[in-house]
């Protein structure tokens, strides 16, 4: 008879710590307000390390958005032909982000700080971001960009 209880408790204890090793619970997949943030965010940190291509794969091709990042290089190498090293900062917000279909929003608030040698320039910049899922993907269209 103990030997019975003994492979009852046993069992129980497997149980238990079987069920503790699940792989920390119910995955989910990621929202598409989630894929949105992180597509803003992602362009804004390749804005950041100055990896313009990175950045322009955000946005959807031809876009104003498109042409706002390639504006935005173009003046950071002008800055790098008088300076060495240019440093561009961007600080992101993300909030309000609205989706209807495959077309999205969102309210960006940003503080840019650009550095070259002696030259330092700031702005904060707040404004919608307007994206556009193709297959999977959130790419952006349009918005602020960097006036």
């Amino acid at each position: 008879m103990k030997k019975k209880y003994y492979f009852v408790i046993l069992f129980l204890v497997l149980v238990i710590f079987l069920s503790g090793c699940s792989g920390g619970g119910i995955v989910t997949p990621a929202t598409d307000e989630a894929k949105i943030k992180s597509v803003i965010n992602e362009y804004f940190l390749a804005i950041n390390d100055q990896n313009w291509s990175k950045a322009k794969g955000y946005c959807v091709y031809g876009s104003d958005q498109y042409y706002s990042t390639c504006v935005f290089e173009d003046a950071a190498n002008v800055l790098e032909q008088y300076y060495v090293n240019v440093t561009v900062t961007c600080f992101t917000n993300i909030s309000n982000v609205s989706v209807n279909g495959t077309y999205a929003s969102a309210f960006v608030s940003i503080n840019l700080i650009v550095t070259a040698g002696y030259y330092y320039e700031s702005d904060s910049i707040s404004g919608y971001y307007y994206l556009q899922k193709t297959g999977n993907n959130w790419k952006i269209y349009g918005g602020k960009g960097f006036e």
